[in-house]
């Protein structure tokens, strides 16, 4: 159902059972699965592809282009995944050709309301922003990770799986799967223990991230030989060889 004070472009494509409130602006290389629900006044721009049962509310701006004085008009992309959920004046851009060319959103994610998605962003599935929330360009967030409200990422930081951002946390570093980061400028508190025990994670490979965490925080090893020692002295888990993987690949250094 497209209400009748909506925009439509008539070259937006737009599938089986899309509904479109009033007031809403669809552009023309706008694509959009079936079951989707537009709000009023919505904005969705740009060379957008969204993808079956998201529900984007009222005065969300979606495709807009990016914040970034480098930007010249080029064709780049934004991809939103499915069952999605986009509060109020929530804003999503599109990706860069000095970064990815394309933003990403998986499936099953809550934005909440006055979020931000800068460019070349990469959301995983089921990851929880709260109000006010905020990520800058080129960040990675990896699965089940929960940012509170009021947070806010530096660009090019990865946060990676079931990680948990305290509210108003200002995130200057990557974040170790796993992990509890809060404060101004974030520092780690220890693991997500209450998270990962809702997700399902057993007793056994609890303890084994609790020794890794230990070897790489608290010890008085270099990164190199914290990660040396625990693929030495715990079992490679397919969780602990995340851990150690991601804190491999970090370039901008972890939170600690």
């Amino acid at each position: 159902m497209i209400h009748p004070s909506a925009i439509v472009h008539p070259r937006a494509e737009l599938d089986v059972d899309v509904e479109i409130g009033p007031f809403a602006v669809i552009d023309e290389n706008v694509k959009i699965g079936r079951g989707t629900k537009i709000g009023a006044s919505a904005v969705i721009q740009g060379w957008t592809e969204i993808g079956e049962y998201n529900e984007i509310f009222h005065l969300c701006s979606v495709g807009a282009i990016p914040q970034d004085l480098k930007y010249k008009g080029e064709k780049t992309r934004l991809r939103i995944g499915n069952r999605n959920t986009i509060r109020e004046f929530a804003t999503i851009h599109l990706g860069t050709v000095t970064g990815d060319g394309e933003t990403t959103i998986g499936d099953s994610n809550l934005f909440m309301a006055y979020c931000h998605v800068a460019h070349d962003c990469h959301i995983g599935n089921n990851v929880v922003m709260a109000n006010g929330a905020t990520l800058a360009g080129h960040i990675t967030v990896e699965d089940h990770a929960r940012l509170g409200g009021l947070s806010a990422v530096h660009q090019y930081v990865r946060i990676g799986a079931h990680v948990m951002i305290g509210g108003g946390a200002m995130v200057g570093q990557d974040v170790p799967p796993y992990t509890i980061a809060a404060g101004d400028r974030a520092t780690l508190h220890g693991l997500n223990l209450v998270g990962l025990k809702r997700s399902g994670f057993s007793e056994e490979i609890l303890g084994d991230l609790k020794k890794a965490y230990k070897i790489l925080i608290r010890s008085n090893l270099r990164t190199e030989e914290a990660l040396e020692k625990i693929r030495s002295a715990i079992a490679m888990s397919p969780e602990v060889a995340h851990f150690v993987e991601f804190v491999e690949k970090s370039e901008r250094g972890i939170c600690r």
